[in-house]
């Protein structure tokens, strides 16, 4: 009784000792969250000021919705401290919810500040982004030329095709650095006459064409190297095409690699003579699709080459055997429905659905097909003999079924030594059951010999 006593005691000092630890928590976090409301409301002064209501709009709900939920924080810890006595279960469990509704305030103001705190440095920061975005407007601007001078140039190599995606890149870079020119200076007026929401939008509007002009201009001077580049490569792979031309007449012949030959073939016919303006990009992915195609139709012919095709003949063969085998399995399962179990039915259902499938698979009866397709061989041989497997499993059990369904009793037909002792029923109906089981017995062996 000792022991048990002090465990109890134990226990209630350890739960009076969380109960204050949660208390105390309760009380520093309403402390805390009531703060932070405050200084979260001159943060909401200061960001409508500086970016305006409709920009501080996320911010200022949601320090309606934290006021809100807090009454309810602060009206529990009332009750904590009023003369009504209450229960340690009741103390305990709004401390719980004064803590939960504080943490939540935390999160949700937290949220919410964070993305306006990049904002707001940034609108503060609005002089010197302006100066920026005119310094980077003047130094690009002196780059439009010199792209000029390189689409030109581009123009005497390469096809239209293959400029079209850079050639109208200069006129468009300048036409966004004067349009960001533009966008600062509204952005610095709104800002002087205390438009700040507009200032911002306008000082977004100029910095983002500033970046769209460098990336239109870069891409002028990327292009050239690129299509370099591509020259280079497209000689490269002429070299292994013939290459590859010579090793695929070699290869085993089929459909797949004739086609593949063809293909690169026209490809390389296709190239432009010296001297006319060419796509090197276009050409480039139509010889590199051409060699992927020769690689794996070359790949596809080594595969079967390795790979002995079955004969026609022998294909017919295995259908035309697992037809039988499937007719003599169905006729004796029939013939004798009280007799036979579940497993050879379901072995004969499995046979049948199987030479179904084998049907569909060569698009037709598959006893009347004449041509297979050499791809095809295989797959038909390893299902017709699939059908024949299954049909003869269900052929053996059904065996075992009638075999144990036979009476098992000599004494049954007239005891040892047939004409013995007295006879258990007619004469003929012995008779008949003897002759029926021998023929049965005699089919059967027939058939699996």
């Amino acid at each position: 009784m000792a022991g048990f006593w002090g465990k109890r005691k134990r226990v209630e000092h350890e739960l009076d000792a969380h109960d204050a630890d949660l208390a105390k928590r309760a009380g520093t976090a309403l402390v805390a969250a009531d703060e932070r409301i405050r200084v979260t409301a001159d943060e909401l002064v200061f960001a409508e000021a500086e970016l305006g209501s409709d920009s501080t709009k996320g911010l200022s709900e949601a320090l309606a919705a934290v006021r809100t939920h807090l009454g309810e924080a602060f009206r529990l810890n009332q009750l904590n401290h009023d003369h009504i006595p209450d229960t340690r279960e009741e103390l305990r469990t709004r401390n719980a919810r004064i803590v939960q509704l504080c943490d939540w305030a935390e999160d949700v103001l937290d949220e919410h500040t964070s993305a306006l705190a990049d904002r707001i440095a940034r609108a503060r920061r609005a002089p010197e982004i302006i100066a920026g975005v005119r310094a980077d407007a003047e130094r690009l601007r002196s780059r439009v030329p010199h792209a000029r001078d390189t689409v030109e140039r581009l123009a005497a190599r390469y096809a239209r095709e293959a400029l079209a995606q850079v050639q109208a890149n200069p006129a468009e870079a300048e036409q966004l650095l004067g349009f960001a020119e533009h966008s600062a200076g509204v952005a610095e007026r709104r800002r002087e006459a205390g438009q700040r929401e507009q200032a911002n939008l306008a000082l977004e509007a100029s910095t983002e064409s500033v970046r769209r002009a460098a990336t239109l201009l870069d891409a002028v001077e990327t292009f050239e190297v690129e299509a370099l580049r591509a020259e280079s490569t497209l000689g490269a792979i002429l070299e292994d095409s013939r290459g590859d031309l010579a090793v695929a007449l070699k290869e085993p012949h089929s459909v797949g690699v004739a086609n593949a030959i063809a293909g690169l073939r026209a490809a390389l016919a296709g190239l432009p003579p010296v001297g006319v303006n060419t796509d090197p990009f276009a050409q480039l992915g139509r010889l590199r699709e051409a060699n992927a195609g020769l690689d794996a139709a070359i790949a596809a012919a080594r595969e079967r080459a390795a790979r002995p095709i079955p004969p026609l003949e022998h294909v017919h063969h295995a259908i035309d055997d697992a037809d039988r085998q499937l007719a003599v399995a169905r006729d004796v399962i029939a013939g004798h429905r009280g007799w036979i179990g579940a497993d050879a039915r379901t072995r004969l259902a499995e046979s049948e659905r199987i030479r179904i499938d084998l049907d569909h698979f060569l698009g037709g009866t598959a006893a009347t097909v004449t041509v297979i397709d050499e791809d095809h061989r295989e797959q038909a041989m390893a299902m017709a003999r699939r059908v024949a497997y299954l049909a003869g499993e269900a052929l053996h059990l059904a065996r075992r079924d009638i075999d144990a369904s036979r009476p098992q009793d000599p004494g049954q037909w007239g005891g040892p030594g047939w004409g013995g002792g007295e006879r258990r029923g007619g004469g003929s109906d012995v008779m008949g059951g003897i002759l029926g089981g021998l023929v049965i017995g005699s089919i059967l062996d027939g058939i699996f010999d």
